[in-house]
């Protein structure tokens, strides 16, 4: 069925991709405080049709959800409901969900002494949270390493599918850092990951290698890369994408953040990643990079990224795919 599905997209053509964002207003948004998979605070956003939920034990954005379901299609990691992140561990812990870490990865080492797991700040501390009218917005402990503060403020469209979250890294202290603002958004393994590219993309392949392996197949055809997961390797690649889609059962989730015209990106020019993950953890990665920027004390980047579910209806998937991908 899902080969089916690739072999239609071939055939959609390719597409400019000018999806606006329109500013939020009169917003019918709540938010309200309650526990969740076994911690005792968590922050329930919702406009009457989706719902995010917050957990800042974690640092975390876990569901993205229609309102009415229990369940999503962000992954999140059962194992460790509950449980409190250790920034000293030399283990990643990997609760799902959504965040932000600095990039380059490969810088990593250099920055804080090991490659391996994230900045402590960005990823295995709590953060504060506070409501701002509809707004959520989390701030980070500044990180010792890169002397960078996170800052992400999460709203919901009045009344639409759609979540918006602006990313802010304000460079509080230290020496001058290069540094891109880096999005992870962590699903449940999708039927198909779908990234529209631009009609002149840099890469020729339509992608970047950044692992030994490739996605399971993995297709390029008409300016639109498609590919699975596979249960036996984990897998990446990168390109110069705004927009990134996963299809699930029911709904199809989709992420976009406009690429920056004439800048420098991390991971061989990448603004887009798609990383999939082996088993027993059956899930994926769909990233956003903004360009990179060299901060000083009292220097900020910032960067709006939009998030959208969509209800899987009766035509057939290329055809609600083409409606996705084609201009807003």
């Amino acid at each position: 069925m899902v080969k089916n599905w690739v072999f239609s997209l071939a055939h959609l053509g390719a597409f400019t991709l000018l999806i606006t964002a329109t500013p939020f207003s009169h917003s019918t948004t709540t938010i309200q405080k309650t526990p969740y998979r076994g911690w005792n605070e968590a922050f329930i956003l919702s406009n009457g049709t989706v719902e995010a939920v917050v957990v800042p034990a974690i640092g975390r954005l876990m569901q993205f959800r229609f309102n009415g379901q229990q369940d999503g299609p962000f992954w999140e990691n059962s194992l460790l409901d509950g449980k409190a992140p250790d920034s000293q561990s030399s283990e990643w812990g990997n609760f799902g969900g959504d965040k932000s870490w600095p990039a380059p990865q490969a810088d990593w080492e250099k920055m804080t002494g090991r490659g391996w797991p994230p900045p402590a700040a960005f990823d295995s501390m709590p953060v504060t949270a506070e409501i701002k009218g509809d707004l959520l917005v989390l701030h980070t402990p500044i990180d010792k390493h890169y002397g960078i503060q996170a800052e992400r403020r999460i709203r919901l469209h009045p009344t639409q599918a759609e979540m918006e979250i602006e990313t802010i890294y304000h460079k509080k202290e230290g020496p001058p850092v290069r540094v891109s603002v880096w999005t992870i958004t962590q699903l449940k393994d999708p039927e198909l990951i779908v990234m529209p590219l631009p009609q002149k993309t840099i890469f020729p392949l339509g992608y970047n290698k950044q692992s030994t392996e490739l996605p399971l197949d993995l297709k390029f055809t008409n300016n639109i890369v498609t590919c699975r997961r596979s249960p036996t390797v984990s897998t990446k690649i990168g390109s110069d994408a705004s927009q990134l889609i996963s299809v699930h059962k029911d709904v199809i989730f989709e992420t976009f953040a406009a690429r920056e015209p004439n800048s420098d990106f991390p991971d061989q020019n990448s603004s887009a990643e798609i990383y999939t993950n082996a088993d027993p953890l059956q899930y994926i990665e769909l990233e956003l990079l903004g360009p990179l920027h060299t901060l000083k004390p009292g220097d900020t980047i910032t960067r709006k990224q939009t998030y959208r579910l969509h209800k899987r209806d009766a035509r057939p998937i290329n055809r609600q795919l083409a409606d996705l991908i084609s201009t807003r």
